[in-house]
């Protein structure tokens, strides 16, 4: 029986779809930085159109500029130079221009790189724990949203809806097909998820009469539990506030931020909802056992 290429590269070995999810993971990880730096410019962009459509003031000049996720194209934020296609090859180019622009010389940041390797390296995990499969497929999807969902939380202090919502309907869809958790589980989990935070802020705001956290949070927990269920709830509120007082502690230890500076609680989530959906039932069974 003759194998074709791509069924020996599926099914051969584990190591020839952990490698290919690899590839993949390089090329969504240079998608990803273009969804963390645009994304939310798209988003202030219309809100300001919005607020000058309601309040009748004259549309600015500006706003008819295409700028969306595809246009215009990739170029350097200093010169504006358009990026070849040469130069835009995730991680090789970075070290091949020794991170600088090919035109201008000035220097790129070295988060572009670190975003295509954090999403090669994490997606290769997922690929090598679930094995080829729908359970790999949805796995990846939630770890590519997770990551984007994290840095636009750093950076902006900002959850999208427009990736959060889509991100519990799909979580919910999948619990009907029983791919993480059944459809039961999800639900209790969307609906208890949302429910703890949202009991936390107005707790918190009504002693202190501060706000603690945004409600993207309450909305990317509930997603979690869709995905998960609610049995591991207690298990990503536990490791999200573990990372949250390690990280915090240490950039304050060293002088890296400022004790009442904000912490974006997004991306601790995102790690805490990453390691229950790989290793949730063992950090379950340890940790209640």
């Amino acid at each position: 029986m003759i194998i074709s290429f791509s069924e020996w590269a599926f099914f051969s070995t584990p190591y020839s779809f952990t490698l290919l999810v690899g590839t993949v993971g390089l090329l969504v990880g240079s998608f990803l930085n273009v969804v963390i730096y645009r994304l939310p410019i798209i988003m202030q962009r219309q809100w300001r159109e919005e607020c000058i459509d309601y309040l009748k003031f004259p549309q600015d000049e500006k706003t008819g500029v295409t700028f969306n996720l595809a246009f215009p194209s990739s170029h350097c934020i200093h010169c504006q130079t358009p990026i070849l296609f040469r130069h835009n090859i995730p991680v090789v180019s970075y070290l091949w221009l020794r991170g600088r622009c090919f035109q201008c010389h000035q220097t790129i940041s070295a988060r572009y790189p670190i975003i295509e390797l954090l999403t090669a390296f994490t997606s290769m995990i997922v690929a090598w724990h679930f094995g080829f499969g729908v359970h790999a497929l949805a796995g990846l999807i939630l770890t590519w949203v997770l990551i984007a969902l994290s840095f636009i939380d750093i950076d902006h202090q900002l959850l999208p809806d427009i990736l959060v919502l889509p991100l519990l309907w799909l979580g919910l869809l999948l619990s009907t097909l029983e791919i993480f958790t059944d459809c039961k589980a999800g639900i209790i989990g969307a609906v208890c998820g949302y429910l703890v935070l949202w009991l936390v802020y107005h707790s918190f705001k009504l002693i202190t009469h501060k706000e603690g956290m945004g409600q993207g949070d309450f909305k990317l927990l509930a997603a979690l539990g869709a995905w998960l269920g609610w049995q591991y709830l207690s298990l990503i509120i536990l490791l999200s506030s573990l990372a949250g007082v390690v990280i915090g502690m240490t950039l304050i230890s060293l002088n890296k931020q400022k004790r009442e500076t904000p912490i974006p609680f997004g991306p601790y989530l995102a790690i805490a909802g990453w390691l229950a959906m790989l290793w949730g039932k063992e950090l379950n069974m340890w940790y209640f056992g």
